[in-house]
């Protein structure tokens, strides 16, 4: 069999490519689009199931240097600590706090489902988490990022479970927001508070442009590098204080969530859009060669429990958004709204939530409050949460 093996700058070139060849399929194939798939996750599996084909004929297989995928990791989960800003949360108040302390039940509920369905059916148990809170509360990103972590724990399969994981996880969650938030707001007659802003779209809403300059962007970067080498520090100390390994970035984030909390009490000028960016960049080459070397055929031994315990996890998501989120956060219209987008970043991403509750309100009316919420605690609050709930169970089950 012949073997190539790329260095780390063929691996982000390659990379590159498959974010292209993501972004072209997604929008070509309604079914990407419609379920707001990642390109990066488009291309990447397009690339290993390629590979997969060229292993299992004995052809080839194609390798490569992952050096530069933890670094493009690490600074994507640096620029979410940055989002942590005090006074942005004291604004949230009530369905903030809420929504936090459901999601945090959920990350527990995914997780011990997960590990006692993979370990009854004979599977390592540790497997389970690839099944749960790793790949649905985390997504893609997390689920590679404690992939590596598994792998070199000797687990074999993680980083293919939970990537295969989050992808189904990405399409469910993207499956069940609408309909289980519609089926709420018929049943109860719910009707929207608020009104379309003039142009007729929902309050709230996301707005992906935005007016930079080049100090700006050398601003928020070397913000970005400073929370980067001073977390590799923390995080080392957290490790040794504690005795558990925790994932690379954990350090930088918490530095990051402090520079920005700093940079407020200042007054002065967050780059929050810029580091935004780069956070994108990085996650998209960071996907990309996460997924590209995905060995699919490790999953054929997982496949059974795996299947068995994301079904089970896509029943106990549709009853705990329809009965208990629904209820929690007040049984009005926003409570239905936000049962869309809790399913979504429950299962999948921040983005799924935002397209859930933007296909609900974009028919039924804006609402203000989950367009605030939800992002707050899915892109922000449960990412601490779940890497100190992962990082536990693994150590306790290992």
């Amino acid at each position: 069999m012949l073997e190539i093996n790329l260095n780390m700058y063929h691996a982000v070139a390659l990379a590159a490519v498959l974010y292209w060849l993501g972004s072209v399929l997604c929008n070509k194939v309604a079914f990407f689009n419609r379920y707001c798939i990642p390109a990066p996750l488009v291309g990447g599996v397009c690339f290993a199931a390629i590979n997969t084909i060229l292993y299992a004929s004995n052809v080839a297989f194609i390798s490569f240097d992952d050096t530069l995928q933890t670094v493009f990791m690490n600074i994507f989960f640096t620029t979410v600590g940055f989002t942590v800003s005090l006074p942005q949360l004291k604004k949230g108040g009530k369905a903030v706090v809420l929504c936090l302390i459901l999601a945090i039940i959920v990350t527990f509920a995914q997780n011990l489902l997960g590990v006692g369905i993979v370990g009854a059916l004979g599977a390592d148990p540790r497997l389970g988490l690839c099944a749960g809170s790793i790949a649905l509360i985390g997504g893609p990103g997390t689920a590679a990022a404690y992939g590596q972590v598994m792998d070199d724990m000797g687990i074999v399969g993680a980083s293919v479970a939970g990537l295969a994981c989050a992808t189904f996880g990405l399409v469910s969650g993207s499956i069940m927001g609408g309909p289980t938030a519609s089926r709420r707001i018929k049943k109860h007659n719910l009707v929207c508070s608020s009104r379309t802003d003039a142009s007729g779209n929902a309050e709230g809403g996301e707005d992906e442009s935005f007016t930079s300059n080049s100090p700006r962007f050398v601003k928020g970067f070397m913000l970005l590098m400073l929370a980067l080498g001073i977390g590799s520090f923390v995080g080392a100390v957290l490790t040794d204080v504690t005795g558990i390994t925790f994932p690379s970035y954990i350090g930088a984030m918490l530095v990051a969530a402090v520079v920005r909390n700093i940079v407020d009490a200042t007054n002065n000028e967050f780059p929050g859009e810029e580091i935004e960016v780069v956070g994108n960049m990085s996650l998209s080459l960071f996907l990309a060669m996460a997924l590209a070397g995905l060995q699919l055929w490790l999953l054929v031994d997982l496949a059974v429990p795996l299947i068995a315990a994301l079904t089970a996890q896509v029943i106990l998501m549709l009853i705990f958004a329809y009965f208990v989120v629904f209820n929690v956060m007040g049984k009005d219209y926003d409570a239905a709204v936000m049962s869309a987008g809790f399913i979504g970043f429950a299962m999948g991403a921040t983005s799924n939530a935002m397209a859930n509750m933007q296909a609900v309100t974009k028919q039924h009316g804006p609402s203000p409050v989950a367009y605030f919420a939800i992002p707050m605690v899915g892109s922000l609050f449960i990412d601490f949460v779940n890497a100190l709930v992962i990082t536990g169970m693994l150590d306790f089950l290992s």
